[in-house]
């Protein structure tokens, strides 16, 4: 009779908070492989991998082609096999097809093949998120005993949730937790999952292991940040936010259940950094993933262009960075000289392209249709019309993606031009208002974000920062023409969009009546312009797109 193996009284269990691409099977294996290669180095006896990582999170309708759901499944059993030497053993998200549903799962892997599968049970359906629609709820797990411990994976949702997933866990018998995520950035968001985990924690009695993606998808940004509590709500690790890493725990067994000290205790920014840090990878991701070489943006002399500049610098280096000033007659010697020395900042190279030969172009053609009419909006936004199609021209001759250069303030009331500086493939600050902008451009030339490739010291010109914002669309022209102070119109916009407040309320915050009412109004007339703008990084809780999604077509306006 063979004797029963003890159960160990150590775990060591290593955490890959790493960056998979959508789709990219093969190279999402690749990563994986490597991974375990790095893990098994560091004496790991499990490796933790976040959810859906082989098929890169999240993969929305791929999931219901059934050659991509064959492909992930061959690849997590191509990674079992590898499981059958001396290293560790591995816990990997995919989405797997049983019989006529579909299922956000995970694997445990261990000597040589696929030795246990979970399914994701409360499966979420708000903001960015819409998995009812793509995958079925599996069923209430019980624990997977591995080497001897009964590991409870629950994924995601389920810790956020309240189906009971780990209480159930719990009276089923696990030791201990471990939770692959993939939970997208938002400013505050570190906070939010550390009182989730706690909560999960409180209830069950168990520790548990927190394991986040990483790395730009499309609108959102999965900054990582992957941490455990022990069961006494001690912090047994925190890992690094925004940074790919695969970082080793060590966990003992006591008499009040296993526990790991002396963890990884990485540092969190705070929320201008963070934002920044978002932004650049966003825009990092975005444009490499998407195979481009590099990118180009109207550099106009403005705090908005100066920015993306400085991000597009930070997140692909100055040597795949083009800027072009694009001044027409209202351009003031002030932003020619601003434009360029920010550039010069940057190290980036700086074009100048002349528009008033187009304008008067178009202005001449048009002459007889606009016979009789006053000169105004329509003459201004030929401006801007002009510039989005040289930027594009410049896109389509040299392979550059556009880089959209509008925050958020003024996409929430349309203050851009359709087809004009609306044109680019990505925002990196579509989802910053525009006194975050400013803070974000003073916090960047006070410090370098780390993996940042631009350089370090001065890089927005200060008087970028200091001179009234304009567009320059006429003569003596500033933003405050058309639209409140922008410290208001910000306040406004967040009641009304993250906060969904009524008009009356945010009048009793201290606003002026007309003006709240007209910024709703702006607000929502817009939203057909922001229907077809460029996507961007997610930054705040309700971003325009995936988070908030209000109807065109909309004759609703709240007057109490």
């Amino acid at each position: 009779m063979t004797a029963q193996k003890a159960a160990p009284s150590t775990l060591r269990i290593a955490v890959a908070q790493l960056n998979p691409t959508v789709g990219d099977i093969a190279g999402n294996l690749a990563k994986a492989r490597e991974a375990r290669a790095d893990a098994a180095r560091q004496g790991a006896d499990l490796l933790l991998f976040t959810e859906l990582f082989i098929s890169g999170y999240p993969p929305e309708d791929l999931v219901l082609k059934p050659a991509f759901l064959k492909a992930c499944l061959q690849a997590v059993e191509r990674l079992a096999a590898d499981t059958g030497d001396e290293g560790p053993g591995v816990v990997i998200g995919f989405p797997r097809q049983a019989g006529a549903l579909r299922h956000n799962s995970i694997a445990v892997l261990d000597g040589g093949k696929i030795v246990a599968i979970r399914d994701k049970v409360d499966l979420p359906n708000y903001g960015e998120f819409d998995e009812k629609r793509v995958f079925d709820a599996g069923a209430m797990p019980g624990p997977v005993n591995f080497r001897g411990v009964r590991v409870g994976i629950p994924i995601c949702e389920d810790i956020w949730g309240d189906l009971g997933v780990c209480e159930t866990l719990k009276e089923s018998g696990a030791e201990i937790l471990l939770s692959p995520n993939g939970s997208p950035y938002y400013r505050g968001k570190v906070d939010v999952r550390h009182q989730v985990v706690l909560k999960q924690v409180i209830e069950t009695g168990l520790p548990m292991i927190y394991a986040n993606q990483l790395g730009g998808q499309d609108e959102l940004v999965f900054d990582g940040a992957s941490f455990a509590f022990n069961a006494d709500k001690s912090l047994a690790f925190q890992m690094s936010q925004f940074e790919e890493a695969v970082a080793i725990s060590e966990w003992r067994r006591g008499e009040d259940g296993w526990v790991s000290s002396n963890g990884l205790n990485s540092r969190i920014p705070e929320s201008d950094e963070a934002d920044y840090r978002a932004c650049m990878l966003g825009l990092r991701d975005y444009v490499n993933k998407n195979g481009f070489k590099n990118v180009v943006l109207g550099l106009s002399g403005g705090i908005d262009s100066a920015i993306c500049t400085a991000l597009a610098v930070d997140a692909l280096g100055e040597e795949r960075v083009r800027t072009v000033m694009l001044p027409y007659r209202y351009t003031s010697q002030e932003s020619l000289k601003d434009a360029e020395a920010c550039a010069k900042a940057l190290g980036c190279r700086y074009d100048t392209v002349a528009i008033e030969e187009p304008v008067e172009g178009f202005l001449s053609a048009l002459s007889d249709a606009f016979e009789g009419t006053e000169s105004g909006i329509t003459e201004e936004n030929l401006q801007s019309r002009t510039r989005g199609t040289i930027l594009m021209a410049i896109s389509n001759k040299f392979g550059s993606m556009v880089v959209t250069t509008g925050n958020k303030s003024e996409m929430s009331v349309g203050y851009a031009t359709l087809y004009g500086d609306m044109n680019g493939g990505f925002n990196p600050i579509k989802d910053l208002y525009k006194m975050q902008v400013y803070a974000l451009s003073r916090w960047r030339n006070g410090a370098v974000p780390p993996g940042a490739l631009g350089p370090s010291g001065e890089v927005i010109p200060q008087n970028i920062i200091d001179k009234a914002p304009s567009a320059e669309l006429r003569p003596n022209q500033t933003d405050q023409d058309s639209l409140p102070p922008y410290p208001v119109l910000d306040d406004i916009l967040e009641c009304l969009v993250e906060k969904e407040m009524s008009t009356e309320e945010i009048v009793a915050r201290g606003h002026d009546e007309p003006t709240v009412h007209r910024v709703e109004h702006l607000l929502y007339i817009a939203e057909y312009k922001r229907r077809q703008s460029a996507p961007g990084v997610k930054i705040t809780k309700k971003n325009f797109g995936r988070d908030r999604r209000y109807p065109i077509t909309n004759r609703f306006r709240d007057r109490g």
